[in-house]
This record gives C-alpha cells, structure tokens and sequence, in this order.
C-alpha cells in the first residue's frame, strides 16, 4: 500500500487507491484507559485506536465492512484532571459478556476509584473502510454513506470518548484546527480486538505520537484472550 502526505499527516492508501476518510471528534472530558493499571483508572494522553472505531461504530456500522484507524491527530493540548467515579467490582467472565447469558449487579458492587482524565479534546479520526468477504457493495459506497451521516450529524447512539459519561460531539474536518505540536513514546496500546468463531484475539502494538499525531500500523501484535476474565 502506498502512503502520501496530506496537510502534514502521512496517509496510507487502502487498496483500492483511496486515502482515509476523516471525521474530526470532540469533548469536555475524554479518559483512554491504560490496561496495565488495574486499581486506579489512568488515561493514555491520546485517542486509542478501539476507541476510534467505536466513535466511528457509533455514527455508522453495518456488518458488510470494518473500519481500519490510520492515524489519529491530537488537535489540542494534552491537559488532565482527577475525578472519584463510580464502578463496579463484579466482572463478568468474558465468554458470558460475549453471549449475553450475564447481567452484572453494578448496585450490590458498587466501589469508588480514582480516574486520571483528559480535559477539553479534540481529534481527527483518519480511517480505511474495509468490506467483508459477504459485502454487497464496493467500499466507495460505504464510505460515500458514512461521509452523509457525518455531514448531517446523523448517528445510531450518542458517541463516547472512552467512557459513557464523556459525550462526544463529531462533524467534518475542520482543516483550520491545526494538530498539536506533540511527540511522544506512549507504550503499548490496544490496537484491535478480533471475535472470531471460536477463538477471540488482540492485537498490540508501540504506540507513539509524532508531531501530534498516533499512527496506527495496520497489524497489531497478536495476543490470545483468555475464555475467562476474573
């Protein structure tokens, strides 16, 4: 695939020569969570590729395509709060959250734990639409029909920024709004989760921000998921 540079973001083409598409995100709050802190809730100080996919999600999904993340612009300063938030202890085992046959009573395991956040955000989210082996259409159409909703503000639920309690507002490129000047070695991140029939697996990969923007490659590190989560 051959990559090329747009308004100072290098893009890769997907494979029917198409650059990504852009939908620019915002919000009061944002938290990103770190997985290797289990106790306190930490934010990684950029949009993680999962959560992209699920703002995208949000806006427009169907079964027929997947969305791929290429790169993510950090568009303002990195600034962090704390705030006490409430959550549960009771976790359901992965297999069972997957089929639906566990409800967890957040009353009864109701706990308070500390969250280390992101205030005042905002991204441009730049992402291939890949069509499945069963897709009816080309992925033009998908991606003509995803630029619609965007521009008509059209969603299926209201997209979050990592958690529910931080909306987030979505819209087209705002190509004035310049990326932070930002580089940085942020660690390993969540690149992908992959539920396939029988197994599921993650993907990782080293994540770093390079002049205010995350490049995400388009294969992770493969990690197996274990059936059970305690």
């Amino acid at each position: 695939m051959t990559t090329e540079i747009v308004n100072g973001v290098r893009l890769r083409r997907s494979r029917d020569g198409e650059l990504p598409v852009v939908v620019q995100v915002s919000g009061e709050a944002a938290l990103f969570s770190r997985p290797e802190l289990k106790v306190e809730r930490v934010t990684y100080p950029v949009m993680t590729p999962s959560a992209a996919v699920g703002v995208l999600e949000s806006i427009y999904w169907k079964p027929e395509f997947r969305y791929e993340i290429v790169a993510i612009e950090v568009l303002k300063p990195i600034r962090m709060f704390t705030i006490r938030r409430n959550e549960t202890i009771d976790v359901a085992p992965l297999s069972a959250a997957i089929r639906g046959t566990r409800r967890v009573d957040t009353v009864a395991y109701r706990d308070q734990r500390n969250a280390v956040c992101l205030r005042d955000v905002a991204y441009r989210i730049h992402a291939h639409l890949i069509p499945a082996p069963h897709a009816d259409k080309p992925a033009a159409a998908y991606r003509d029909q995803l630029r619609r909703r965007v521009r008509r503000g059209a969603c299926f639920q209201r997209p979050y920024l990592g958690t529910r309690e931080f909306a987030a507002e979505f819209g087209w490129p705002d190509e004035t709004e310049r990326q932070h000047s930002l580089t940085e070695d942020i660690g390993i991140m969540l690149h992908s989760i992959h539920r396939d029939v029988g197994k599921s697996r993650m993907e990782w990969f080293a994540a770093r921000i390079e002049g205010g923007v995350l490049y995400v490659p388009p294969r992770g590190m493969e990690l197996a998921l274990p059936d059970e989560v305690n």
